[in-house]
């Protein structure tokens, strides 16, 4: 032991990590697993808030939701055992967001291991497919070096999530040890023939399409990037809920290459001579479910520009494969000189397919939930943070609202449902000067809606859409398809959400009808507390242009 080091004990050398890698918020239910560590929080606790949820299904997703929201690791903390698996939920987010996270479990004592002790799990053969490193600290000396390479790993290459396990003997075992610096991120950078090659092809290029996604991003990044498009009108999309990596104002943003995709867009892609792809995964969302290109060689020409250098050539063999952070790679792309003028007159149709594609239409009911979108892109301040779970009832949102400011979608890659009320009300404790409205179904809101909760606790003012058809729509929607009038499995009997969330504290009322809905939001914003509208849709309104009799019929026709 070095007598020139305070001796604490494991929790408080790793409260004390964490303060010194630059974090803020902590996400998570408490547990006795690791006592210690809420301990050693208390005594640093005007530097690191520990946010107190009500289930950890729903403390992960905030976990997530703030890495999405800053670039840094969310940090979640959770108990072992049945607290581990209902986190686990927010992990496999943050593995196909690509988001920087660090977990951290409570486990059984080092003396009890592999005897299938109380609330034990092995979490490296739970962990290892749905996170970048999973590691345990058996001895209390080596916390500040296993801390160092999780958030370093967590920020690395592509981000994503680590996972480490805490032994409660190691959390109460003292020693002497110091504090490491902050973690610093590392990414790497073009080559300059990878830069040649992809300015030789962009220039040749007549139809070309340039597709933005991913994490990694910074302000200046997009900003750069939004330049390079427009300076050489260059058609961009985003990839599926990346919305906001490109002002959607912009003459060069083009739509949502996502669910539900513009057919004339979707073509556009498969037409095109030249497709530039910066951070996006090549997955089935992002796509068409592997139809926007042929697998392994696509038709187009494509440059696949990627952080992650094990995404490069996954599933597509690209002309270009650039293993590069996207900082990087634009400041090197704005270098280049290219004739943009015949690229004008391609990229201003696409934006007024675009723009056409934005109006919403009318459907069954006295609720037109387009609309009330609409309305809402027309009069929330462009930082605006907007978040949503998964459903059908998102697709609205992606197609009617648009998206100005970067870091203000906070939305499921992974089409996880419960997500948008806890990533709300995370991003309104970390930035409370914000605007934050959450969408959610009536499905996806009972998943996670015990987080209002969470809100009223932390004084955290989101106001929560609760988009109300009494069903699972989406699966409903797959299930008339395929089998036509045998529904099964997918309605539900709902309870009053207004009421429910006035019996939480927080403001609550119901919308019936589309011109109701503006005074309703009004009211929930002068509230000065959480708030809840409920929207009640006509069940007939399942997607946004066709009905539920009409997915039924065209079903039944078929068959």
């Amino acid at each position: 032991m070095k007598s020139d080091l305070q001796t604490r004990h494991g929790g408080k050398i790793l409260a004390d990590a964490l303060v010194g890698h630059g974090v803020e918020l902590a996400f998570g239910v408490p547990g006795e697993s690791f006592l210690p560590v809420l301990d050693g929080i208390y005594d640093v606790r005007d530097k690191l808030k520990f946010v107190i949820c009500r289930q950890e299904g729903g403390a992960s997703y905030m976990a997530d939701a703030y890495g999405k929201l800053t670039g840094k690791p969310g940090v979640l903390f959770v108990t072992r055992g049945p607290g581990a698996a209902n986190g686990a939920v927010g992990v496999h987010t943050a593995f196909q967001d690509s988001t920087p996270l660090v977990m951290f479990i409570g486990q059984v004592g080092n003396e009890m291991a592999e005897r299938e002790a109380f609330q034990e799990i092995d979490y490296r053969r739970m962990y290892g497919p749905m996170s970048k490193w999973v590691a345990q600290i058996d001895r209390t000396e080596r916390i500040p070096e296993y801390v160092s390479h999780a958030f370093h790993t967590a920020m690395a290459g592509r981000p994503g999530p680590v996972v480490l396990a805490l032994p409660e003997d190691m959390l109460f075992a003292e020693a002497a040890v110091g504090d490491v610096p902050h973690y610093k991120t590392v990414r790497p950078a073009p080559a300059p023939a990878d830069m040649r090659e992809v300015g030789r092809i962009l220039a040749a290029a007549e139809r070309p399409f340039v597709i933005l996604g991913g994490s990694g991003w910074t302000m200046d990044s997009v900003a750069a990037m939004r330049a390079f498009l427009e300076k050489y009108n260059l058609p961009a999309g985003a990839s599926f809920r990346c919305q906001d990596l490109l002002d959607n104002r912009s003459p060069s943003y083009v739509g949502h290459v996502g669910i539900g995709v513009d057919p004339n867009l979707a073509q556009r892609i498969k037409d095109a001579d030249v497709v530039m792809v910066v951070g996006a995964r090549l997955g089935e969302m992002t796509t068409s479910a592997y139809t926007l290109f042929d697998v392994p060689v696509p038709r187009q020409t494509l440059i696949h520009v990627h952080a992650g250098a094990e995404e490069l050539g996954r599933v597509y063999q690209g002309a270009v494969l650039v293993n590069s952070g996207y900082p990087q790679f634009v400041e090197a792309l704005s270098a280049l000189s290219l004739d943009g003028a015949k690229w004008r007159e391609g990229t201003e149709v696409a934006r007024k397919n675009y723009l056409a594609y934005c109006e919403p239409k009318a459907l069954p009911g006295k609720v037109q939930y387009g609309e009330i979108v609409k309305g809402l892109r027309d009069t929330l301040p462009a930082d605006a943070v907007i978040c949503n779970g998964a459903g059908n009832f998102a697709t609205w949102v992606h197609r009617y609202y648009q998206y100005r400011d970067f870091r203000t979608q906070l939305a499921p890659t992974n089409g996880s449902m419960g997500y948008g009320v806890p990533a709300a009300i995370a991003a309104k404790i970390a930035q409370p000067q914000r605007t934050v409205v959450a969408f959610a179904g009536d499905g996806d809101f009972l998943m996670n809606g015990q987080e209002l909760a969470t809100a009223m606790q932390y004084g955290a003012n989101v106001i929560v859409i609760v988009v109300n058809n009494g069903m699972y729509g989406t699966i409903r929607m797959h299930q008339e398809r395929e089998y036509p009038a045998r529904v099964s499995g997918t309605e539900l009997k709902n309870p009053d959400f207004a009421a429910l969330a006035r019996a939480y504290g927080a403001f609550g009322e119901t919308v019936e009808t589309t011109e109701a809905f503006a005074p309703a939001f009004a009211r929930a914003v002068g509230s000065g507390k959480p708030a809840l509208i409920e929207l009640r849709l006509d069940p007939e309104a399942l997607t946004p242009t066709m009905t539920l009799s009409a997915i039924r019929a065209q079903a039944q026709k078929k068959g």
